[in-house]
């Protein structure tokens, strides 16, 4: 087992995961000075090299069982990680949330299948969570044909997630209508949802991983994704509808990037185990039928962690399907329950 990206925020916390379950990853990244140290801390094999060398990238992954992706943003490092992976017939995962990274894999899974390879993103709270909602969600309503899902994640965002907030920073938002994907304005649409907390929270439209993934798990053609967020960063959000010119300016950006880089990593061990994350979920169908649900799992960070290792262990162990998958097709809805997420249904 590889872990790429080992020695960023969240490549760090699912390293100490491998290691409390009895995995001895090798660990790999671009940057030896950072992977070094890591790796040294732990008593693990690294390995620094560049995704664009292919011929290290086949020689790493030679001999490796499955690639666990870290390193982001996603839409940058997936393309190579896993050209490397169909070539070396290695196990494909990573912890994405990015809509072009998932139909990207999808587009591989004829490729896939006939190397034998499974192609897995998604493995962290992006997207476990909300797809075996999803999922739970089509099994209570078989005829749905409309799919919202909404999240609320605590304890704050690391630096890797900003800097994937940054990448999509001055582009649409997205949805799923008649099942193909379609740009929408960005913060589109607002609306009330109760996550089961004693109050009503304001989400907003985002272009959510399970825009994608949702049609693979469920077949539901229309497809809603939100987020709640404070009501600044929705004014920001609509106020990026007009200013995409100058969002999109390599000045700009650099600008942001180096304050996102002189942030937090991410939330604090204290943090994570204080705070949780919410899901609602909700699907109707053409005869007027409507069912909610709700899922309540911990720290998005702690749970992408534990969700990351249960993922690449049911590989390790010979759970494979090859091709393309998403968490609930690939293990079920009750992978996330394992993982100590509550799922309650509403009447």
């Amino acid at each position: 087992m590889l872990i790429y990206g080992a020695y960023g925020y969240t490549g760090s916390l699912i390293v100490e995961a491998a290691l409390e379950q009895g995995l001895r990853p090798l660990l790999a990244g671009r940057d030896a000075g950072k992977l070094k140290p890591l790796a040294e801390r732990f008593g693990l094999p690294y390995k620094a090299f560049d995704l664009q060398d292919a011929a290290s990238l086949d020689l790493a992954f030679k001999d490796q069982r499955l690639v666990l992706n870290c390193a982001g943003p996603f839409t940058q490092t997936f393309r190579p990680v896993a050209a490397a992976c169909l070539r070396q017939r290695t196990h494909y995962l990573d912890i994405t949330g990015e809509i072009e990274v998932f139909e990207g894999l999808a587009a591989l899974s004829k490729e896939a299948v006939a190397a034998g390879v499974m192609l897995l993103p998604g493995v962290g709270f992006d997207v476990v969570p909300t797809d075996c909602l999803a999922a739970h969600l089509k099994d209570r309503l078989p005829s749905a044909t409309h799919l919202a899902l909404a999240f609320r994640a605590g304890g704050g965002f690391s630096r890797g997630t900003r800097r994937t907030m940054l990448e999509g920073l001055g582009h649409s938002g997205a949805v799923r209508r008649d099942g193909h994907i379609v740009p929408v304005a960005s913060a589109w649409k607002v609306r009330m949802v109760d996550f089961g907390d004693g109050r009503q929270h304001t989400v907003v439209s985002i272009p959510w991983g399970d825009v994608a993934t949702a049609w693979h798990s469920t077949g539901i053609p229309n497809i809603e994704t939100y987020a709640a967020l404070p009501p600044a960063q929705i004014r920001a959000l609509r106020l990026s509808r007009h200013l995409g010119w100058l969002l999109r300016s390599k000045l700009l950006r650099a600008q942001i990037k180096r304050r996102v880089d002189s942030g937090k990593a991410g939330p604090d061990a204290t943090t994570r185990r204080k705070t949780e994350s919410l899901v609602w979920g909700e699907v109707r169908d053409p005869h007027g039928q409507c069912m909610q649900s709700r899922l309540r799992c911990g720290n998005g960070y702690s749970f992408t962690a534990r969700s990351a290792v249960a993922a690449a262990r049911r590989l390790l162990g010979g759970d494979i399907k090859p091709g393309f998958q998403t968490p609930s097709r690939a293990f079920g809805i009750g992978f996330v329950l394992a993982l100590g997420a509550r799922i309650t249904d509403l009447p």
